[in-house]
């Protein structure tokens, strides 16, 4: 699908120069959704006992930072505007047992999970609405490294016998865009009632 008012802005977040531009950036654009998406670490596939402090706090400055402020940024904007939509994606690992070697991103991701909340009750006065999206497992580029084995598994264990697609998850995003207010501070778990509470 092509979205003619689009245009890419590069972005690495370990580079603070290449941030500082997107921060300065977004005070420009006439923002209505911001979707927190970005993961830009390798996930750490070893036992929690054997990965160094210092990896958990590298990959949290490296990615949960600067989530932090490109949403407090955008929550400017939004306030001013009094509307706005965060959607933040999250993993069903936070929900479901989470698999073996993900301590680091699973930790982050429970670390957002709680701001999604946070933003939700913090802006709601302002017609700002602060969901987030758990899918399952998909084929992405931040797992590749998954041995396919492993990925035969996922998929023969599935209820349905396939993985999630991106696109399903575009799907829910798109929903929640155009979703009315009164959905605020909701997680959206994707995972085919694998855990149903």
């Amino acid at each position: 699908m092509e979205f003619k008012n689009t245009f890419s802005i590069k972005c690495d977040f370990s580079n603070e120069d290449e941030l500082k531009l997107l921060l300065d950036k977004i005070e420009t654009m006439e923002l209505e959704v911001l979707i927190n998406n970005a993961y830009c670490s390798r996930i750490n596939q070893n036992y929690f006992h054997k990965i160094h402090s210092k990896e958990f706090m590298n990959d949290f400055v490296q990615n949960i930072i600067p989530t932090v402020s490109i949403t407090q940024e955008v929550i400017k904007i939004f306030r001013k505007k009094k509307a706005g939509k965060i959607i933040t994606i999250l993993t069903s690992a936070l929900v479901n047992a989470p698999p073996l070697g993900y301590s680091v991103y699973v930790a982050n991701k429970a670390y957002l999970e709680q701001l999604t909340k946070v933003w939700a009750i913090e802006n709601s006065k302002f017609n700002i609405t602060s969901n987030s999206i758990s899918p399952s497992f998909m084929q992405t580029a931040i797992n590749d490294q998954v041995h396919e084995r492993i990925v035969e598994e996922i998929i023969n264990s599935h209820p349905q016998k396939k993985l999630l697609s991106t696109n399903e998850v575009a799907e829910t995003v798109s929903f929640l865009i155009s979703a009315s207010s009164h959905i605020n501070g909701v997680n959206v778990l994707i995972n085919a009632g694998v855990n149903i509470k």
